[in-house]
Order: structure tokens, then sequence, then C-alpha cells
């Protein structure tokens, strides 16, 4: 289990945090905190494998806590601002949510957390690059947006899947080919894959006809 120590300073919204936490499997919440003093205390008591960490603390700012912890932390905050995010990562954040946040983009973020976790153990021999490149891909695996209206974030998540693991520029045709879904049904979540940013459509010219459309994934974009 991954244990986890939630630092929120409204109590409530600590709880629902600690709820969406619970609800994802392998994970257990040891405490919640809500000033940086309490933090410190739980943290040091028990150890705990991930920290969310709000930035509102009452006696402290969440990155400069942050910036004493060693321990692996995500940000759970209302901020918005450059500055807050760019020192919550200098400091260390593995990630970064922005509330409101729903229970599924928590969850998205801790399996993926959990993999990377897995990946790059505390204890153990020496890594080499692919295998930190991999584990860094793992951990951003859930920073995806949800899927458009009328869309299904899972058949989403497989398109994507299968072009990545492709080799190269795809059509609708091959992707619906593999994945058992009609073509059109393929062009669309493409089409919404392209216009998010998370792939890049180009055209195939053939002998005669229409330009074919195809779509290759952002190598950038986890």
């Amino acid at each position: 289990m991954i244990g986890v120590v939630v630092v929120e300073d409204d109590f409530r919204v600590a709880q629902v945090h600690a709820e969406f936490t619970e609800r994802v499997s392998g994970f257990r919440v040891l405490g919640t905190a809500h000033t940086a003093a309490q933090a410190r205390e739980l943290i040091d008591a028990h150890s705990p494998d991930l920290v969310l960490l709000d930035n509102y603390l009452p006696d402290c700012a969440g990155v400069s806590l942050l910036a004493e912890l060693d321990v692996d932390t995500i940000m759970l905050t209302a901020a918005t601002d450059p500055a807050t995010v760019r020192a919550a990562f200098a400091a260390g954040a593995l990630n970064y949510l922005i509330k409101p946040f729903t229970a599924e983009q928590l969850a998205d973020r801790l399996t993926a957390y959990a993999r990377y976790h897995s990946r790059l153990p505390v204890t153990g021999g020496a890594v080499d690059q692919e295998e930190i490149d991999r584990a860094v891909r793992l951990l951003h695996e859930g920073d995806r947006p949800a899927a458009p209206k009328g869309q299904s974030t899972l058949t989403s998540q497989l398109v994507i899947d299968a072009l990545r693991n492709g080799g190269g520029a795809r059509s609708a045709a091959e992707i619906a080919e593999e994945l058992g879904i009609a073509r059109a049904t393929a062009q669309r979540y493409l089409a919404a894959l392209a216009q998010d940013g998370r792939a890049v459509m180009t055209l195939r010219y053939g002998a005669s006809g229409r330009p074919e459309h195809q779509y290759e994934p952002i190598a950038a974009t986890r």
C-alpha cells in the first residue's frame, strides 16, 4: 500500500481529498493535517510515500513546506499564478492539480504515480537512462484533459495508446480496425486529440482522390 498524508487547511476539503484517495486501489491515507506544523509531525510519525499538499496553509505556504520535505509530493491547490506553479516544481513537486478537480482527475494522477513508484522504488540497484525515461512517462500518464462531451475517456485513451504503439502516422481506418470501432468514431476521437494538442494531423496524398488524414502522437505529451 502507498501511504498518503493529506495537507489541507480546510478540514472538509481535506476529508474529501482523503475519501477520493482511499477510493484508488493501493492507496491508504495515514492522516490529514491542516497546518504546516501538523504536517511535519504527521510526516515524521508515519513516513508516508506521498504527500498531497495545499499551498494555502495558515502558518506557512505549501511551497515553502515542500522545500523542507524529503517525500514525494503532489500539489492540490487553487493557486494558479505562474510563480507558485514554478516554485512548486522547483521545490520538487511531482505534479500539480488545480482545485476544484474531480475524483477521476485525482485518481488518474494517483494511478500514474503508483506506476512511477513501482518503477523507481526507494531501494534497489542502479537504473539506466531508459528506465528513468520510462518512469517519468508513467508519472505523467494521468495528465490528460477530460474527453470532450459525448466521448469516453477510456476510448480516448485506447486511441492515443494505439497511436503511440503504431510506430508512425496512422489513419482513422487503421485505428478503427485495430480497436474494433467504427471508422467515423475513430475519426472523431483522433480529431479531438489533434485539437487538444495530443496528436498532430498530416495529409497523405495518393495517386488519385482526396488526401487521407493521418495522425501521430506528440511525443512530448504524456
